[in-house]
């Protein structure tokens, strides 16, 4: 089975940086996609950011320029530096990892950001 598990989340300031990290529990496995989603209260879950086991990168609008996804594929962990945070980043993040075309994620991790 497949387990995802994020860390890094926390409390910051507007303006702080944070990083998220994710670990996929099975080694020697080959991931395809792994990412970033995060959900607001009261709003739906909605993509951060994206990457590719090649290295390409999706983000969405509202992370471009401020966060930067990366990701390992000999250890299956992905990363996700955020800076220049604002309050309306707060959120709980989770992380993404697909596997043989199914999704697989995270439990999640919170992050807030105080004005």
């Amino acid at each position: 089975q497949v387990q995802v598990a994020e860390s890094g989340g926390g409390f910051v300031q507007a303006g702080g940086s944070l990083r998220l990290s994710c670990e996929v529990s099975r080694t020697f496995i080959s991931i395809d996609d792994m990412g970033w989603y995060r959900q607001a209260p009261g709003k739906q879950r909605e993509l951060v950011a994206r990457i590719s086991s090649g290295g390409d990168t999706n983000y969405a609008d509202g992370a471009k320029g401020r966060f930067t996804i990366s990701r390992d594929n000999a250890k299956n962990t992905v990363a996700l530096q955020m800076n220049s945070l604002k309050p309306e980043d707060t959120a709980v993040y989770y992380c993404i990892a697909w596997y043989r075309g199914s999704p697989y994620w995270g439990q999640g991790t919170q992050v807030t950001v105080s004005s």
